[in-house]
């Protein structure tokens, strides 16, 4: 219940900032260019909250369905313009002003993104050195020659200082067809080489399952032993009979040494039982533990709800890292970031229609909430980067070029600048049925993959 209610509040939280902020670019560059805005809504449907502000009386509005908003402006073809107004309606402006007024939306999205990545990085981003644990076997990374312990230091020649900046250079690199790339690498003797990737169209990166798993590497984890630090309310766990500061021993008869082999233990026994001993003080407690069925990918893993007392462990802190350029030096990281993120959008989204990456990378608002959540549990670092990255999403997807969209919107204006005459009421209508349903499709196959990961 309290996972339920801190990624509902945080969902809520980031979909409002972002919808603000896309809204009033519309808003804001609509007043300054003299167009009469009558509405400002965040969300649809029944107003929970409205007032009215201005010289104009604009009215501000607070909807019950926080899934978007819009802003409602003078225009002709919504009802009668008083004639003494009809120099403020938005239908009687100039191709130029129209086309700013729409564009507006997306733009303050992406300045919001570069603002939330200045104040990152400004600030310092916690992170862990990409340092390698495991290569699978026959992995692709395995070919490469990466081995455990090996620390990524750059891939195509970007630095990689955090397991963050490693995972997306690698995502970036790899949607090539085919992929080939180097990786700069040191081992643990400090030795230093570089190796070459060869990706063929046969490995996706972007398919089902975890990223860094599809290319063959898992990542570093210190060595802690599987202590329990605290509960999810309700939990298996916690409906075990299992507490906070109870020491992990066995496992169906297996000792556990460790909280990584205890993770994997569970993990790998989604919705079966397991007889779990613990130490209790100076008491060993026999407990019935069943992992709960959790979706990753498309592989089904066991969860418990426990968290691992984090003690002083001298390998955990070699391994931390923090990211901070100051306040002059990350602007320009800011402004990367934001280019690296939507250009990385746009080629994930053209691998999706193509069918080089798995429709399963498609997220819903019941995904998008779980990940609000979960950064907003981490900090304010983790959840400024999770609002940078969806606010791009959001300008990326507003851009294409499909009615109802604002990119639909800046494509009429296009057709109207070449051929010299708005395009026809009956050919807007059309776009706007096609615009509808094409979305309808993309929300449903989101939802579905939303609830295949909670159910499957």
């Amino acid at each position: 219940m309290n996972s339920l209610f801190t990624s509902t509040a945080a969902f809520i939280v980031a979909i409002g900032i972002l919808v603000t902020v896309h809204e009033f670019g519309h808003f804001w560059v609509a007043r300054k260019l003299g167009i009469k805005v009558l509405r400002f809504s965040i969300g649809f449907g029944k107003p929970l909250w409205r007032r009215n502000v201005g010289h104009d009386g604009t009215e501000l509005v607070i909807a019950a369905v926080p899934l978007g908003g819009y802003v409602k402006m003078l225009d002709e073809r919504e009802g009668e313009v008083n004639p003494d107004e009809l120099h403020r309606a938005f239908n009687r402006q100039p191709l130029a002003t129209r086309s700013a007024v729409v564009a507006a939306g997306p733009l303050f999205n992406f300045l919001f993104a570069i603002l939330a990545y200045w104040v990152m990085y400004a600030s310092g981003v916690p992170g862990m050195r990409p340092v390698i644990g495991e290569v699978i076997a026959d992995s692709p990374a395995q070919t490469a020659g990466f081995v455990a312990g090996d620390e990524i230091l750059a891939i195509q020649g970007k630095p990689t200082p955090s397991w963050e900046s490693a995972v997306l250079t690698l995502l970036d690199a790899g949607l090539d067809e085919p992929a080939r790339f180097p990786v700069s690498i040191r081992d643990p003797n400090g030795q230093q080489r570089k190796l070459q990737v060869d990706l063929d169209s046969s490995t996706r990166l972007l398919g089902k399952g975890n990223l860094l798993e599809n290319f063959g590497i898992k990542p570093w984890r210190p060595d802690y032993p599987a202590l329990i630090d605290r509960l999810e309310p309700d939990s298996p766990a916690e409906r075990a009979g299992m507490l906070a500061g109870d020491l992990v021993l066995t496992a169906d008869g297996t000792s556990i040494g460790d909280w990584n082999q205890w993770v994997d233990y569970v993990r790998a026994r989604p919705g079966r039982t397991i007889a779990v001993q613990v130490k209790r003080g100076d008491t060993v407690v026999d407990l019935s533990l069943t992992p709960q069925p959790i979706k990753e990918g498309d592989a089904t893993v066991g969860r418990i709800g426990a968290y691992v007392r984090l003690l002083d462990n001298d390998q955990h802190a070699t391994m931390r890292v923090v990211v901070r350029y100051g306040l002059i030096g990350a602007i320009p990281v800011a402004l990367g970031k934001t280019w690296e993120m939507t250009t990385l959008t746009l080629r994930t989204l053209w691998k999706m229609v193509t069918g080089s990456a798995s429709i399963e990378n498609l997220s819903g608002p019941i995904s998008i909430a779980r990940y609000a959540g979960q950064s907003a549990v981490l900090g304010l670092s983790a959840f400024l980067g999770f609002l940078a990255v969806v606010s791009v999403s959001l300008a990326v997807l507003n851009l294409l070029p499909v009615p109802v969209l604002d990119g639909g919107h800046l494509m009429y204006y296009l057709i109207e600048m070449v051929k010299g005459s708005p395009v026809s009421e009956a050919a807007q209508l059309l776009g706007q049925r096609i615009g509808i349903i094409l979305l309808l499709m993309l929300m449903s196959l989101a939802f579905y993959n939303d609830l295949a990961r909670l159910f499957t």
